[in-house]
C-alpha cells in the first residue's frame, strides 16, 4: 500500500472541493485550481478529509496512487496558503528589477533579458539582488523559478549566477602554476 497514497488529507476551513468524474475543482481564500485525475482512482470528500483509492495493486496504479494524493495535498495547500520560491542573484553586476508585472534581469550578458510570468504568477523584487515567485499552483511557481535559474545557472569555479534561495553550490578549484 503506498504510504502517502493511504495518508487522509485534511481540507483546512475555507476550503471546497468539487468532484466533476475526477475532474477535482479546489476553491479558497488565495483563488481557484482545476485538474482532471486517471479515471481508475477513487477520490472521495466526505466532511473535511479527503480520501484517495486505488482498484488494484498492479504497477500502474500504485504508482498513480501516491502521486493523485500529492497532488491534490499540493492543490489545498496552494489555494489556502500559496507558494513562494526565492532566488539570489550572485556575481558583481548582476542585478534585477522590476517593470510593470515583468523583471529585467542584468546578468553579465550583452542584453538584458526580460521575464514574463503567466497568469496567476507574481514575481517581486524585494532588492536587486533577489527575485521571489509567488502562486497557488506549485508546479508553474516551480517551472518559472526554474526557468529564472536557467538564464545564468551558478558556475562552480567563482559561485556566479542564479541559485535558490539557501542553495549550495559545490565550488572547485582553478588552474594552479606549476
Amino acid at each position: 500500500m503506498s504510504r502517502v497514497g493511504k495518508k487522509l488529507l485534511e481540507i483546512p476551513a475555507g476550503v471546497t472541493i468539487t468532484n466533476n468524474n475526477n475532474t477535482i475543482t479546489v476553491k479558497g481564500p488565495k483563488g481557484e485550481l482545476t485538474r482532471t485525475f486517471h479515471p481508475d482512482m477513487t477520490i472521495n470528500v466526505e466532511e473535511n478529509v479527503l480520501t484517495v483509492t486505488r482498484p488494484t495493486d498492479n504497477k500502474e496504479h500504485r504508482a498513480l496512487h501516491g502521486t493523485t494524493r500529492s497532488i491534490l495535498g499540493n492543490m489545498v495547500e496552494g489555494v489556502a496558503k500559496g507558494y513562494e520560491r526565492g532566488l539570489e542573484l550572485i556575481g558583481v553586476g548582476y542585478r534585477a528589477q522590476k517593470s510593470g508585472n515583468k523583471v529585467i534581469l542584468n546578468v553579465g550578458y550583452s542584453h538584458p533579458v526580460e521575464i514574463v510570468p503567466e497568469n496567476g504568477i507574481e514575481l517581486e523584487v524585494p532588492s536587486n539582488t533577489k527575485i521571489i515567485v509567488k502562486g497557488i499552483d506549485k508546479e508553474r511557481v516551480g517551472a518559472l523559478a526554474a526557468n529564472i535559474r536557467g538564464v545564468r545557472p551558478p558556475e562552480p569555479y567563482k559561485g556566479k549566477g542564479i541559485r535558490y534561495e539557501g542553495e549550495f553550490v559545490r565550488r572547485k578549484e582553478g588552474k594552479t602554476a606549476k
